[in-house]
């Protein structure tokens, strides 16, 4: 079974930036204002050349085979797209939203809700009140004394002072299996559980205070509203700047929303910039993650691909041409459409990233970080599998895992011939099905033409 014949694989979608507070005409996307694109957000992706089984919400859900589950679309963020902190925010605000939903009824209420009255009126303030100018620590003011940099409106501060709340319960020790989870935990932070490492809760406190004091919000010292210490750490990994998973936020958004964390620990707090990074994922790497995994082959063996295409269409031009000056009969000419037949459906499949070899067994490469993982020891796979899930973990850094200098003096040849692996995911592969069928198709389209070209050619006799 195959998708209809009309059917083109999702567009790549270049990055852009999408504002929750840019100007009076309301948030835009592109074109698209953000009224109107929260009305399709979770409409089916089918006009992207994306099927229903391959959706956004399917493939978060776990719902999805190797190559299209989520573990797959976040090794594609952080190897190619280099973004994959939208999709860790994502699903620890997910699993947050979960989290505060089993909390007991009193303890909810210590966190009001964050209407989005609160968050226009936060959005206008900060535009009719420019943030003043950002704090910098005394290291850096020393460092741009006596230069162009230097200005005596700023503020100097120690950003490791406060922030940390005194009356806090220390966090407990994670248990063993809390580490292999999406989420980050399965349980409220409480004494029963908690998955913050006791180790860096200081240094999470002092960063979370720093981003609250360069945005010149003032934080309670004392607070009983639940989840808070968690806060401070996903202000110190995603919101803070120069934190290790920076979100790609304006510096409006920062503030706002450092604004409403300063007030709640309520998920609405969340509500513009979880839709900015729900957008992104969405409408742009879902997209793109799907375009790439449609290409069975790596690139060495899709380049090699369209070098045989090339080769097989130049054959059949040269036995065409051959036979045509020959005094053989015009029935000969019909065997270059071999090679045109071959040569054209082979270019076509390997122009949309697929090898037509690999597709006849439903076979993929493995990826260049698949590729090493029995040859190295268990833990250290194991370490790299809960960095990438871990939503709480450390910078998305890959440069010194060892498979990436093995692939690099890995030579040409055993790139092109590759180990393979079975697609499991049957959508991917009715996608390929009908991919394969359009080459082919255009080569026997194609192939008659240019057959009927060489036969209309007189004889010439030239030996």
């Amino acid at each position: 079974m195959v998708y209809s014949l009309a059917y083109r694989r999702p567009p790549h979608v270049e990055p852009r930036r999408i504002s929750t507070a840019s100007d009076n005409s309301g948030p835009s996307i592109g074109g698209t204002t953000l009224d109107d694109s929260r009305e399709n957000l979770h409409d089916g992706s089918i006009n992207y050349g994306i099927p229903d089984a391959l959706s956004f919400d399917r493939i978060i859900d776990g719902g999805t085979c190797p190559p299209c589950t989520t573990r797959d679309f976040m090794n594609y963020l952080i190897y190619i797209e280099h973004a994959a902190e939208n999709l860790q925010f994502f699903l620890w605000y997910k699993d947050y939203v979960r989290r505060f939903d089993l909390l007991p009824e009193n303890e909810r209420r210590l966190a009001q809700d964050w209407s989005l009255e609160q968050a226009e009126a936060q959005a206008q303030a900060l535009k009719d009140n420019p943030a003043p100018m950002k704090s910098i620590s005394a290291d850096t003011a020393a460092v741009f004394k006596g230069t162009d940099f230097a200005t005596p409106k700023a503020t100097i501060v120690e950003l490791g002072r406060g922030g940390s709340n005194p009356f806090g319960t220390p966090p407990m020790t994670p248990k063993s299996g809390d580490h292999d989870s999406i989420a980050p935990s399965e349980y409220p932070w409480t004494d029963s559980g908690s998955t913050l490492r006791s180790g860096f809760k200081a240094t999470h406190d002092k960063k979370a205070a720093g981003a609250f004091e360069a945005a010149d919000v003032k934080l309670q010292p004392f607070t009983i509203q639940p989840f808070r210490e968690e806060i401070s750490r996903i202000i110190s990994i995603y919101i803070a700047e120069g934190a290790p998973r920076q979100l790609n936020l304006y510096s409006k958004e920062r503030a706002g929303l450092l604004h409403a964390l300063a007030a709640t620990t309520h998920p609405t707090a969340f509500r513009r910039v979880i839709h900015t990074v729900e957008w992104s994922l969405r409408h742009q790497a879902h997209q793109n993650f799907i375009r790439w995994t449609i290409c069975n082959g790596n690139r060495p063996r899709v380049i090699f691909a369209r070098g045989l295409g090339i080769a097989g269409i130049l054959g059949g031009i040269l036995a065409a041409i051959l036979i045509v000056l020959s005094n053989a009969g015009r029935g000969w000419r019909v065997l270059s459409a071999i090679g045109f037949g071959i040569g054209i459906a082979t270019l076509v499949a390997a122009w949309k990233g697929m090898c037509v070899v690999l597709h006849g067994m439903h076979h993929r490469h493995l990826r260049p970080w698949e590729l090493f993982v029995e040859d190295d020891d268990g833990s250290s796979v194991l370490e790299m599998k809960k960095d990438s899930l871990d939503t709480l973990g450390s910078s998305n850094s890959y440069e010194d895992q060892p498979w990436v200098a093995k692939y690099e003096k890995r030579n040409l040849i055993r790139k092109v011939f590759d180990r393979e692996v079975w697609i499991q995911e049957p959508a991917l592969r009715q996608i390929q099905d009908t991919i394969f069928l359009q080459a082919v198709l255009s080569s026997l389209v194609l192939t008659a033409i240019c057959v009927g070209i060489f036969l209309a050619l007189p004889k010439g006799n030239f030996y």
